[in-house]
């Protein structure tokens, strides 16, 4: 009778680790995808950056025209922005400085990373310029009419003067922020196997009064 008793004590017991196992692994290895994807995320947003700053930095002598939309024909200063965007993350910005303000969120000078946007008031009024930060206090920008696309220092007492704030984009707006989870990882996510098993796992962890039996 003891033999029968621990017999099945240990039957169960077996079938509710191995229950246990089965939701676990799934658990854990969708935890670990989680945690890879989220990785994988944070290096796409870098990279992201500093794609936006490369590129923009291949813009460099476009001639400067108020109002324009392309390298071929000109850019402004927040046409050099719009454009670099939409290159390189297919988004369409507003079309003004002053609208670009409002995007993003804002960060401080001491924060700037490259591909955040950096503003300036060039024309007696707050945030009407624009231009790309590449990092090492130096940004990219249009300057204004009869000049071309060229390299400023942040630092620089001009533009220290002028400075009206900054705002990040890339990994802030949704559309520029890569998705987390992947379909894969979020269909392993749902509660449905643990549903499923936990009236089996449930079961062998009752004490059948047989097995209390001397």
């Amino acid at each position: 009778m003891t033999v029968r008793c621990l017999g099945r004590r240990w039957r169960r017991f077996a079938l509710s680790a191995a229950v246990a196992a089965s939701v676990a692994a799934p658990t854990l290895a969708a935890e670990t995808s989680l945690t890879a994807s989220a990785a994988a995320t944070a290096d796409r947003v870098w990279t992201g950056t500093q794609d936006v700053a490369f590129y923009a930095l291949g813009l460099l002598g476009v001639s400067y025209k108020f109002g324009g939309q392309r390298p071929d024909t000109g850019l402004d200063c927040s046409g050099l922005v719009r454009y670099v965007f939409q290159e390189v993350t297919g988004v369409t910005l507003p079309r003004t400085a002053k609208e670009l303000s409002t995007l993003g969120k804002k960060i401080a000078a001491a924060d700037l990373q490259p591909g955040d946007l950096v503003f300036f008031n060039t024309r007696r009024f707050a945030f009407s310029h624009v231009g790309i930060y590449l990092g090492d206090d130096r940004f990219v920008h249009a300057p204004s009419k009869g000049s071309e696309v060229s390299v400023a220092t942040l630092s620089q007492s001009y533009w220290q003067k002028h400075f009206t704030g900054a705002r990040r984009i890339v990994g802030v707006l949704p559309s520029l922020i890569p998705s987390i989870i992947s379909p894969a990882v979020a269909s392993e996510l749902t509660l449905e196997p643990l549903a499923a098993a936990m009236p089996l796992a449930a079961t062998p962890l009752a004490i059948d009064p047989a097995d209390a039996a001397p």
